[in-house]
């Protein structure tokens, strides 16, 4: 049998650190204890840098309480033995950048580990240079990058194996609130209007809005698309407009230059959507049984989303109303329909199911998956949420194991349950069903 392939671990947005090289030393600037909003705040004139220069701010290594666990049981459970390790890198992003870049870095690094794979003896005894490949996985809005990546390589995306972890498909309803009042069961939480100012200038977050059939209801007169700037309450537009005049080089109609960018935002956002609900796997010489994706629920998560007129004035402008009804979970629920209002308490479940694969395909998880004695992964389950915290789950780590190995379950270890609805499951290899 042949070694398994390298795997590439790309992480969810906020998840790794951010530091400022232009002090010498250098200062992180966004780490797991210290957010440095201002720092962190991209130019308005152009998203790819700091609206505090001169500032040089690259990456820094992952969320260890998220993915350390998750990259060495990967390391360890892969490697036939201590003496043929089988390479897991971590790929540390710019999260708060459109995700064409961060796709395109991607790219690039894949090209690198495959580089460094061929200099390891064992796997170029193995034949690795034949073929070249590649395991990714991606949790949250590290899965979008990971298939944005394989709509843009395609056939030359020398991807084998993918495993997805609670992923925002079709988006997140906490995207909102973030960029609406800076608190949100994504990422970190922080002092709000910091946090909301800066958040309302990442390109990444605006990828993240959720796009559900029913999931939007708007009053008269209103858009239920959150990709129309027509949705939005009037104070996001207003903040981007007072960070242009604080920091951007043009005095002239700032209030133009403010839509202008939100609008651009937006937009961009939107075709990054598009693009992806039109990717078929086989695009990247994939199949379903390539693709494990691992879908969080029974956790009380945002499902729906009421946009209403300020005042109830039946001309005033849109305002986001965040109700307390709005979160649900009928995981348990006899109704195949209204069990589907669940989550893993920051994304809907209607919201992690991607295009191109059946609801048949996809393999759910609920906080009860974390064994007996995962006792302190339970408790920052309760802190944090199942969201964040899902990658850290050991069954989860055997069934990626196996996904990427295609080998059998012989100790009965590995599990999942299908989607609601679904009678005749399909996960991506043999599974027992709970």
């Amino acid at each position: 049998m042949a070694l398994p392939d390298p795997v590439i671990v790309v992480p969810g947005v906020t998840a790794n650190y951010l530091q400022d090289q232009y002090p010498l030393p250098p200062e992180d600037i966004w780490t797991v204890l210290s957010l440095e909003y201002e720092r962190a705040a991209l130019h308005p004139d152009n998203l790819r840098y700091e609206a505090g220069e001169p500032a040089l701010v690259r990456t820094g290594q992952l969320y260890e309480i998220a993915y350390k666990e998750l990259i060495n049981e990967l390391r360890h459970d892969l490697s036939p033995s201590a003496d043929v390790p089988v390479p897991v890198y971590p790929f540390a992003y710019d999260w708060r950048q459109p995700l064409e870049v961060t796709e395109a870095q991607l790219e690039a690094f894949v090209q690198e580990v495959v580089a460094r794979t061929l200099l390891l003896r064992h796997y170029v005894r193995d034949g690795y240079r034949s073929r070249g490949t590649v395991s990714l996985v991606g949790h949250s809005m590290g899965g979008l990058v990971i298939v944005g990546y394989l709509e843009r390589a395609g056939t030359q995306s020398r991807v084998r194996k993918v495993a997805t972890l609670a992923t925002p498909f079709r988006g997140s309803f906490e995207a909102v609130i973030k960029a609406t009042t800076g608190t949100a069961n994504l990422g970190t939480t922080a002092p709000s209007s910091r946090e909301r100012e800066a958040a309302r200038l990442t390109p990444s977050l605006y990828y993240l809005m959720p796009e559900l059939a029913s999931g939007v209801t708007a009053d008269p007169g209103l858009p239920t698309s959150l990709y129309d700037p027509g949705a939005w309450q009037p104070s996001v537009v207003l903040t981007i407009a007072e960070f242009i005049r604080l920091h951007g080089t043009d005095p002239n109609d700032i209030p133009g230059q403010a839509d202008a960018l939100f609008r651009r935002l937006l937009s961009t956002a939107q075709a990054h959507r598009r693009r992806l609900d039109a990717f078929q796997l086989d695009q990247a010489g994939l199949a379903a049984s390539d693709f494990l994706c691992v879908v969080g629920a029974d956790c009380t998560t945002r499902v729906r989303l009421q946009i209403v007129r300020q005042g109830g004035q039946p001309n005033g402008p849109p305002d986001f109303k965040f109700a307390s009804s709005d979160r649900d979970n009928q995981w348990s629920a006899n109704a195949p329909g209204t069990r589907s209002f669940t989550g893993d308490g920051t994304v809907p479940f209607e919201g992690a199911i991607p295009s191109f694969l059946a609801r048949e395909n996809l393999v759910c998880v609920t906080p009860d998956d974390f064994g007996y004695w995962e006792v302190q992964d339970r408790l920052t389950t309760s802190v944090a949420g199942f969201h964040g915290i899902l990658p850290n789950m050991d069954m989860l780590h055997r069934l990626i194991v196996r996904h990427f190995t295609g080998a059998p379950d012989e100790h009965g270890n590995t599990w999942g349950r299908p989607a609601p609805g679904v009678t005749a499951w399909q996960p991506p290899l043999p599974l027992m069903q709970k």
